[in-house]
């Protein structure tokens, strides 16, 4: 089935089309009908499966004919999205699919002046993006109505869970209408997730697009044995090796990647970073040059980079490993999106192998093992342009690593005991 063969609006068919999607992807065909006809969806999908397209092809038909019709009286899709850079993202496909209509979309987010968001609230808005905290600021200012919300998306489910959102997203059940239809998406799935999902959709449609192996097919993933003190040394020959080709790489915390990017600097590789230290402007003046093409390498944190749709990402590397298989099918993901094929190398130390061992277990199956003979791995080592005259930066970067480990396996051990209390 193609595009054309629905019956949405001829508008929003010319968009797709614009945008070089002839075919539905998996979800799209499967979510798009029951969609359209209002009924409640819950659906669970790797990333990088064209979920957001999704949703907002049958929402933005809906409020299409809608606004054709009669007057818009207000916001009546609100989408719950788990940082500033997804909620931008979704307002970029919402703008792209919406050309030529009336249908009007916001992203309201922190980080930014609220004036200019609350200026084009006043003026009218058919669809909010929002994150938690800056809509119920707004809610709480009055600057933001959810009586009338017709349609309730929840994008990235399990990341909101994950940062602490269960409570804003139970609280936002007390501001909404009862009659809604609510859409409920998740890269993974366990009870929790199960039983959140349950509480807020009724006699849901429930669609799951998770082949056996929850990391799409068309990426090759690999893990490489490198001891902590050696991750930068191989991180400057894949970047050396793989010059032309758009990098992403995931460390674990902020600091750490500041770090990175020092190490880079000094060998003369060009990067920058993404996390929460950052200010909002500098974050998406960063992205921008990320998508175009101007930036090759993009060190970032699961935090900052989660759900973000950034074309043709070749390359990923897990410099630290994640602390989930959760977060190693968000991270891999984000390169082979939709047809494209993709790599993602991972870095594992010996202070991380219990980390390794949990996500393959979870994975139900190993990473295959990317094999470095001792005299490559010595090799690799001496063939640096690190300058000798920052041994003194550089041991003092490792000592840092030390702790931050450290710091990491206690609040690991922690979280187990509260499990088991």
């Amino acid at each position: 089935m193609k595009f054309s063969d629905y019956r949405l609006a001829d508008t929003i068919k010319t968009n797709i089309a614009k945008l070089g999607y002839k075919k539905p992807t998996d979800i799209q065909f499967k979510s798009i009908p029951p969609i359209l006809k209002g009924e409640d969806v819950l659906v669970i999908a790797q990333t990088g499966t064209g979920k957001t397209a999704a949703f907002a092809i049958p929402i933005l038909h809906k409020l299409h004919e809608y606004k054709a019709s009669k007057r818009s009286y207000g916001v009546s899709c609100l989408i719950m999205a788990p940082t500033h850079e997804l909620a931008i993202q979704i307002e970029s496909v919402f703008n792209s699919l919406a050309k030529h209509t009336k249908v009007v979309t916001l992203s309201v987010h922190g980080g930014v002046d609220q004036e200019p968001q609350i200026k084009q609230l006043n003026k009218g808005v058919d669809v909010v993006i929002a994150t938690p905290g800056r809509m119920f600021d707004l809610v709480s200012q009055g600057a933001l109505d959810l009586k009338r919300i017709e349609t309730l998306i929840l994008d990235e489910a399990d990341h909101m869970l994950d940062l602490g959102f269960i409570k804003d997203i139970r609280d936002l059940m007390w501001h909404l209408p009862r009659r809604r239809q609510t859409l409920f998406f998740s890269a993974t799935i366990n009870d929790e997730i199960k039983k959140l999902a349950y509480s807020l959709v009724t006699n849901a449609i429930r669609i799951q697009i998770s082949p056996k192996d929850p990391v799409a097919k068309n990426i090759e993933h690999s893990v490489a044995h490198i001891e902590m003190d050696d991750k930068r040394f191989f991180l400057e020959s894949v970047v050396k090796n793989n010059i032309d080709k758009k990098i992403l790489v995931f460390v674990r915390t902020k600091v750490r990647a500041e770090r990175v990017k020092k190490a880079m600097e000094r060998v003369n590789i060009e990067t920058d970073t993404i996390h929460s230290d950052r200010l909002q402007e500098e974050r998406e003046q960063t992205m921008r040059h990320f998508r175009k093409g101007d930036l090759k390498i993009l060190i970032a944190t699961d935090i900052s980079a989660r759900g973000i749709d950034i074309p043709n990402v070749e390359l990923v590397i897990n410099y630290d490993l994640p602390e989930s298989s959760e977060h190693y099918i968000h991270r891999v993901g984000r390169t082979g999106r939709g047809d494209n094929k993709g790599q993602a190398i991972s870095f594992s130390s010996i202070e991380e192998k219990d980390m390794l061992q949990e996500i393959e277990e979870n994975l139900g199956k190993p990473i295959a093992r990317l094999e470095i003979t001792k005299a490559d791995y010595q090799y690799t080592k001496l063939d640096t342009e690190e300058k000798v005259n920052d041994w003194q930066s550089i041991v003092n970067d490792i000592q840092q690593d030390e702790l931050i480990y450290k710091k990491g396996k206690k609040k690991k051990k922690k979280k187990k005991k509260k499990k088991n209390i």
